[in-house]
């Protein structure tokens, strides 16, 4: 199970047609790839968020921090194509993300 599938994505979006679909996969691929740096998140963590396979307390609230960014960071991208301000995006990343990134779910 994906963090975020692009179903979900096109609904957060509020996209209808499938005309955007490749579009709206490669900023989501994006989004998951800034939300991990960003958090600061291992590989062998972000395999157990993006599965969704392990129900412990810690992974569970880590993946649902996950899903808000990556949602957040999607959005923005995708309504800022053509003027992103990324180091806007970047800081409100790492302000979503600071109970990951600095060691408070670990």
């Amino acid at each position: 199970m994906a963090l975020v599938t692009l179903e979900e994505a096109k609904e957060y979006l509020r996209v209808d047609s499938a005309d955007e679909d490749a579009t709206i996969a490669s900023l989501l691929l994006t989004a998951c790839i800034l939300t991990k740096e960003v958090g600061r998140i291992t590989d062998t963590t972000w395999a157990s968020v993006e599965a969704g396979d392990d129900n412990s307390t810690t992974l569970v609230q880590i993946r649902a921090v996950c899903r808000v960014a990556a949602l957040y960071t999607l959005g923005y991208l995708y309504e800022h194509r053509d003027e992103a301000d990324h180091h806007e995006l970047l800081l409100t990343l790492r302000s979503l993300l600071f109970s990951i990134r600095e060691g408070g779910l670990f």
